[in-house]
């Protein structure tokens, strides 16, 4: 299978959406056709027609063309309505419930270990957790409309049925649609099959109703009769819409798990993790039984959720041999010969993964979990590496990354940052820490009327020892553990928390690069603004040339010592885009962070396409000396967040 690059995943997620729409309107032309035929056969013995064509242009068929394309949009639309609140709503749709954080039991604590460390190992938000209790089946689901709302849903049996091995692969490939942007298009079809299924609802209705009502009159049986025979057409029709359904579903789904099955092996390095997960549904399910929306979302979930016919046309998922052949085509064979007893390996220790794939691998992991930890000087970076590879991509070493970072931050702070208020503190801690005993003092000012976001300094200390201990590199990756928390407030106490942010940053009369990234980020994942999706307005880098010109001298800047150095790496990083023709003038000698949030601002709204020659460009500047330090990597983790671009750890110098 052709390996695409985290960009490619993004601009084909948008052609997916358009081929979603040109199914949809396909299927919906169709099903019209079928209902006017029906229209057609029940009336020209009153109203005859010379045939078929004649009737669709009378007043007859254009009516019911008409009320067959708005019942069709009025399900959609309605659908659509209810899922705005995004994977919340979804999870609640299948009966779902929200993990507590601080649950102390192991099987959920050991999901919210491994979804934490594949969160911080990509470089996105640690979703929201949820649990469906009444599934004893192996499933699992991500929903949400971003990455920064997005919602994990897993059942009952995937918690206590799987090992630790098995349950990371099946996270990873979760995590995969995530960072494919697949959950967009997923949650929209829910609401577009909706539509499409409303008439067969309909006839489901009209067969209950002349079911339970008592006819006294022979025009009573024949208006019965005329129900039924209505019902049962209506309900033939929704199942020649479940048929364009599911058919919407398979075109658009199935390549996709193909492709979350590759990413999961990539990011765990490990295949037998997630065949032996696929194969242990083989042997027990992946159906869901106890919700009514099964096959709303059958083509989210890790496998299918319903049983179908023609399942080999209309599956959304391939078979799970030929998923699992695909991994490696020697698994199969292996799971077979083995004990059923002996399927499940024995389970690793919460915080580190185990591998079953031989000692090599084995090796491979425990050379990882020595390297040096967080915030250590490591083995430098190659100035020519592309960091735009490395976007949506998880490594063995970012892997490792993320296991050292929850062990060495302490739980009661781990804790803390589970909660509300916890972490609502330790953003204020962010800023807070480096000021002065005088700063703190005048900075109390600015706390908020309100109790639950007035600044605690008892609280706030609590998360000095970590952030002194373990050192600049731990403030991004614990806010990230802290977005679950953060999500709960609601609207008014997330714009009063920016707003809040915003005084203490400003409180010294000037705002540091790392306050601007804390501020945008904030911006970026809570607000509505800040979350809604990107459009593509620019095609062309000649388009925001000014944008361009602006951060990229911000970089040269900040990754170099004298002036001469600044205006040598500005140079050579502007040159990629002046051989297109593209001038970004002068390298500015300073840049506001007025200035810097309008050209990201701007620069969002480039194709993704071209987003990944200015992540290379802020790497070029950044890896020029071979050495990654704090305020470089601030500098690109703003500028991937802004670009919605996933951006795993990267070595860290404690140096600068």
């Amino acid at each position: 299978m052709q390996k695409l690059g985290f960009f490619e995943r993004q601009e084909r997620a948008r052609r997916n959406t358009s081929l979603l729409v040109l199914l949809f309107t396909v299927a919906v032309v169709l099903i019209t056709l079928v209902v006017d035929l029906i229209g057609y056969l029940a009336t020209r013995d009153i109203e005859p027609v010379p045939h078929f064509g004649a009737w669709l242009i009378s007043k007859q068929g254009i009516y019911t063309s008409i009320a067959v394309v708005a019942v069709v949009g009025f399900g959609s639309l309605f659908r659509w309505i209810d899922l705005a609140g995004g994977g919340d709503r979804v999870a609640r749709m299948v009966g779902a419930r929200q993990l507590d954080p601080s649950s102390q039991d192991p099987d959920e604590r050991r999901l919210r270990n491994v979804v934490e460390e594949m969160a911080i190992a990509s470089g996105v938000p640690v979703p929201d957790l949820y649990v469906m209790d009444n599934e004893t089946a192996i499933n699992a689901f991500v929903a949400g409309y971003s990455a920064s709302e997005a919602v994990m849903v897993v059942t009952h049996g995937t918690l206590t049925q799987l090992s630790r091995d098995e349950l990371q692969g099946v996270v990873a490939h979760e995590f995969s649609h995530i960072l494919n942007s697949d959950m967009r298009i997923n949650v929209r079809l829910i609401a577009l099959l909706a539509g499409i299924l409303m008439i067969g609802q309909i006839g489901q209705f009209l067969l209950g109703s002349a079911g339970r009502r008592s006819y006294t009159s022979s025009r009573d049986d024949k208006g019965r009769g005329a129900m039924i025979a209505i019902g049962l057409a209506l309900i033939l029709v929704g199942y020649i819409g479940l048929f364009f359904g599911r058919l919407i579903q398979s075109a658009i789904s199935r390549q996709r798990e193909m492709l979350a099955d590759a990413s999961s092996v990539q990011f765990t390095r490990n295949p037998e993790g997630i065949a032996s997960a696929l194969y242990r549904i083989g042997q027990t399910s992946g159906y869901f039984q106890t919700t009514s929306h099964a096959s709303d979302v059958n083509h989210m979930c890790f496998s299918e959720t319903v049983r179908m016919r023609f399942a080999g046309w209309l599956a959304s998922h391939p078979p799970l041999e030929e998923r699992i052949n695909a991994i490696d085509p020697a698994l199969l064979a292996r799971f077979r010969n083995r004990r059923r007893d002996d399927i499940k390996p024995t389970q690793p220790s919460p915080g580190v993964s185990s591998t079953a794939t031989g000692g090599a691998s084995l090796q491979a992991g425990l050379s990882a979990l020595t390297e040096p930890v967080i915030g250590a000087r490591t083995s430098p970076l190659a100035s020519g590496t592309r960091l735009s590879e490395s976007a949506g991509a998880v490594t063995p070493a970012n892997e490792a990354y993320a296991q050292r970072l929850l062990t060495q931050l302490p739980d009661n702070v781990r804790t803390l940052l589970y909660t509300r208020t916890g972490a609502i503190q330790y953003c204020y801690s962010l800023i807070f820490h480096d000021m002065s005993d005088a700063e703190r003092t005048a900075a109390l000012q600015h706390s908020p009327e309100q109790a639950a976001l007035a600044l605690d300094q008892d609280m706030m200390a609590r998360f000095y020892p970590t952030l002194e201990a373990l050192g600049d590199a731990i403030r991004l990756p614990a806010l990230e553990l802290a977005m679950p928390a953060l999500r709960k407030l609601d609207p008014q106490e997330r714009e009063t928390l920016e707003a809040v942010m915003g005084r203490l940053a400003r409180a010294d009369g000037r705002v540091t690069l790392f306050e601007f990234a804390l501020l945008s980020f904030i911006r970026r994942h809570l607000t509505p603004a800040g979350r809604r999706p990107d459009r593509v307005r620019y095609r062309r880098f000649a388009d925001v040339s000014a944008s361009l010109g602006t951060l990229l001298s911000l970089a040269a800047r900040s990754a170099t010592e004298t002036a001469e150095e600044a205006e040598a790496c500005y140079q050579e990083a502007i040159a990629g885009f002046e051989s297109h023709s593209v001038s970004l003038g002068p390298l500015r000698q300073k840049v506001s962070s007025r200035e810097l949030l309008e050209a990201l601002n701007q620069l969002r709204g480039l194709s993704p396409m071209l987003k990944p020659a200015i992540i290379d460009a802020c790497g070029h500047c950044i890896l020029r000396d071979g050495q990654v330090v704090v305020r470089e990597y601030e500098i690109l983790r703003l500028v991937a967040d802004q670009l919605d671009c996933p951006m795993p750890p990267l070595p860290v110098s404690q140096a600068g």
